[in-house]
Protein backbone atom coordinates (compact mmCIF):
# COMPACT_ATOMS: atom_id res chain seq x y z
CA UNK A 1 0.00 0.00 0.00
CA UNK A 2 1.46 3.30 -1.00
CA UNK A 3 0.96 6.72 0.49
CA UNK A 4 -0.73 7.66 -2.77
CA UNK A 5 -3.56 5.23 -2.05
CA UNK A 6 -4.05 6.69 1.43
CA UNK A 7 -4.34 10.19 -0.03
CA UNK A 8 -6.85 8.98 -2.63
CA UNK A 9 -8.96 7.35 0.08
CA UNK A 10 -8.84 10.56 2.12
CA UNK A 11 -9.86 12.65 -0.89
CA UNK A 12 -12.82 10.38 -1.61
CA UNK A 13 -13.82 10.57 2.05
CA UNK A 14 -13.77 14.37 2.02
CA UNK A 15 -15.72 14.61 -1.23
CA UNK A 16 -18.31 12.07 -0.10
CA UNK A 17 -18.80 13.79 3.25
CA UNK A 18 -19.27 17.19 1.59
CA UNK A 19 -21.76 15.81 -0.92
CA UNK A 20 -23.51 13.95 1.87
CA UNK A 21 -23.97 17.12 3.92
CA UNK A 22 -25.20 19.14 0.94
CA UNK A 23 -27.70 16.48 -0.05
CA UNK A 24 -28.98 16.00 3.51
CA UNK A 25 -29.54 19.73 4.00
CA UNK A 26 -31.46 19.94 0.75
CA UNK A 27 -33.76 17.11 1.84
CA UNK A 28 -32.40 14.36 -0.39
CA UNK A 29 -31.44 11.73 2.15
CA UNK A 30 -31.88 8.87 -0.33
CA UNK A 31 -29.34 10.35 -2.72
CA UNK A 32 -26.97 11.09 0.17
CA UNK A 33 -27.14 7.42 1.12
CA UNK A 34 -26.35 6.40 -2.47
CA UNK A 35 -23.38 8.77 -2.60
CA UNK A 36 -22.02 7.24 0.61
CA UNK A 37 -22.52 3.76 -0.77
CA UNK A 38 -20.77 4.68 -4.03
CA UNK A 39 -17.80 6.09 -2.09
CA UNK A 40 -17.57 2.90 -0.07
CA UNK A 41 -17.61 0.75 -3.20
CA UNK A 42 -14.91 2.87 -4.84
CA UNK A 43 -12.62 2.62 -1.82
CA UNK A 44 -13.22 -1.12 -1.46
CA UNK A 45 -12.35 -1.64 -5.11
CA UNK A 46 -8.99 0.02 -4.42
CA UNK A 47 -8.28 -1.86 -1.19
CA UNK A 48 -9.34 -5.42 -2.08
CA UNK A 49 -6.39 -6.09 -4.46
CA UNK A 50 -3.96 -4.99 -1.75
CA UNK A 51 -5.60 -7.25 0.83
CA UNK A 52 -5.43 -10.15 -1.64
CA UNK A 53 -1.74 -9.45 -2.20
CA UNK A 54 -1.19 -9.40 1.57
CA UNK A 55 -2.87 -12.79 1.98
CA UNK A 56 -0.78 -14.23 -0.85
CA UNK A 57 2.37 -12.94 0.84
CA UNK A 58 1.37 -14.45 4.19
CA UNK A 59 0.52 -17.74 2.45
CA UNK A 60 3.96 -17.86 0.78
CA UNK A 61 5.64 -16.97 4.06
CA UNK A 62 4.07 -19.82 6.02
CA UNK A 63 4.22 -22.43 3.27
CA UNK A 64 8.01 -22.59 3.39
Amino acid sequence: MTIELIFKIGAVGIIVSLLNQVLKHSGREDQAYLVSLAGLIIVLSWIIPNVYELFQLINRLFSM
